[in-house]
């Protein structure tokens, strides 16, 4: 796996500057909550659903090993053959085993955040496998190069003139326009349709995996999961351990909450369940089915305090609401995993040490929270994860520094409303005439990318005390 969290402040610096790109993460952030908050204001039933899909959850990390039993044996009783990955490498060389098994050459594959996280595409392609993604988010950012900037929309950052040039540089298809959204999609599905009547295998991902049958589900809007998973003579399920679940009820309850969290729909276009390789009556189908599922840390996370993250059910909503991600885009993040969620992911998954900015990277507004359809405390998981990095010493000593007097000078009310009173003036009295400040000692971070404000003369303490006085 590779890293790069660290480099989340060059990073997030370098997305503010791009002023094209601020045009585009403003524009979705104004919408994907609305439309997200319309669904949930008609579906009328969010906090009871929520509480429900939670205790599911729960249930399913605190009995894992008990349900992925189960599961393994319907699935193979289904005709499935079931592997386990200790670690990403190990998913990587199970699934290139399976295609050199099959003298494989060409794989159509649906968007997995898993195989994200493996870095599976490049090691196919590293052994001379032609690895083409066939959602159409997916598909434009392996086209550009490029990873995915949101778990769920992976192309959100691209404008339409973007990736019509992509297109026109990319696919040799002789002279044409491309003027439209509806001519770049025919456009991609022109390549797409060929690449997938041709593929030897087909892998997929899987939204959840339910013990009592042996099935995966599986949920998209364009069906290229469909064509992946029956097209191809081999299937290849690359999933987590964390999305076990008991029952196919609780599949579909938790379906209601990630359809409108992730995309503001009361249903998506296709809802797939997968059972095994064809069978004798059926028509089509996979010969071969393989269901690959990958721990990497998820146990020791789920030993842990920070095992309710385990409960995430990659709806993105938490990105489409925080402030952070809003500004900076997914790319900032540095992995696989962005926003609220991937500054708790990221550590756990990779090293507090790789990646100690990102829990940091939090207004701690709390908007996360309020929308987590798994009712995972965001602000709290972030909140130890920086406290870990001041007890671990991976923070600078300058900030552990500055929080231990901060700390000192928070239990001394009458010397901290002191200074503070004596700070608030002195700022009041040289920025009264501009109204803020472009330039501030200790706030270049602030004042780099906005001013700021000049404040009004005296603390909320000091308003305080002097409207108290002045009633009696």
């Amino acid at each position: 796996m590779q890293q790069y969290s660290d480099t989340f402040l060059d990073n997030a610096s370098a997305a503010l500057a791009d002023k094209d790109k601020a045009e585009v993460r403003d524009a979705m952030a104004l919408f994907t909550p609305l439309v997200r908050n319309a669904a949930m204001d008609q579906f009328q039933h969010f906090e009871e659903l929520r509480q429900h899909v939670k205790q599911v959850r729960q249930h399913s990390l605190d009995n894992l090993g008990h349900y992925l039993e189960s599961y393994e044996q319907q699935a193979v009783r289904n005709g499935n053959q079931v592997h386990f990955a200790t670690t990403g490498d190990e998913l990587n060389s199970i699934v290139l085993d399976i295609c050199q098994q099959h003298s494989a050459r060409r794989i159509a594959k649906g968007k997995s955040m898993i195989t994200e996280e493996t870095g599976l595409n490049a090691f196919l392609e590293r052994a001379n496998l032609d690895v083409m993604e066939t959602d159409l988010g997916e598909y434009i950012i392996q086209e550009a190069g490029e990873t995915p900037s949101h778990i769920v929309g992976p192309a959100l950052h691209k404008s339409a003139a973007e990736i019509r040039q992509l297109f026109l540089d990319r696919h040799d298809l002789g002279e044409r326009e491309l003027e439209t959204t509806e001519d770049l999609v025919s456009e991609a599905r022109q390549v797409l349709r060929e690449h997938f009547l041709n593929a030897q295998v087909g892998i997929i991902g899987a939204n959840a995996l339910i013990a009592e049958n042996g099935y995966s589900m599986l949920v998209t809007n364009e069906g290229n999961g469909d064509l992946c998973a029956n097209l191809p003579p081999v299937l290849i399920i690359c999933t987590s351990v964390d999305r076990i679940l008991p029952r196919a009820e609780d599949a579909t309850a938790m379906l209601r909450l990630l359809v409108r969290s992730a995309t503001g729909q009361a249903q998506t276009c296709y809802t797939s369940f997968y059972s095994g390789p064809r069978r004798e009556q059926d028509i089509d189908g996979p010969m071969e089915t393989h269901i690959v599922l990958l721990d990497n840390r998820r146990s020791d996370i789920l030993a842990s305090d920070y095992r309710e993250m385990l409960q995430c059910i990659r709806c993105g909503a938490c990105l489409n609401h925080c402030p952070i991600f809003a500004s900076v885009g997914g790319h900032a993040y540095g992995w696989v995993y962005p926003g609220p969620m991937g500054s708790v992911l990221t550590p756990l998954l990779t090293s507090l040490e790789q990646s100690q900015a990102l829990p940091n990277a939090c207004t701690s507004c709390g908007r996360c929270a309020e929308v987590c359809p798994a009712d995972i405390p965001l602000p709290d998981l972030l909140r130890d994860l920086r406290h870990a990095e001041v007890e671990e010493k991976i923070a600078a000593p300058r900030w552990r520094q500055g929080l231990k007097i901060h700390a000192w000078l928070a239990r001394q009310p009458r010397l901290y409303q002191l200074l503070t009173g004596m700070g608030i003036a002195l700022l009041y009295l040289l920025g009264r005439k501009r109204g803020s400040f472009s330039k501030l000692p200790l706030a270049s971070g602030w004042t780099s990318q906005r001013d700021f404000p000049s404040p009004q003369g005296r603390t909320f303490m000091q308003q305080y005390k002097a409207e108290h006085k002045h009633r009696e």
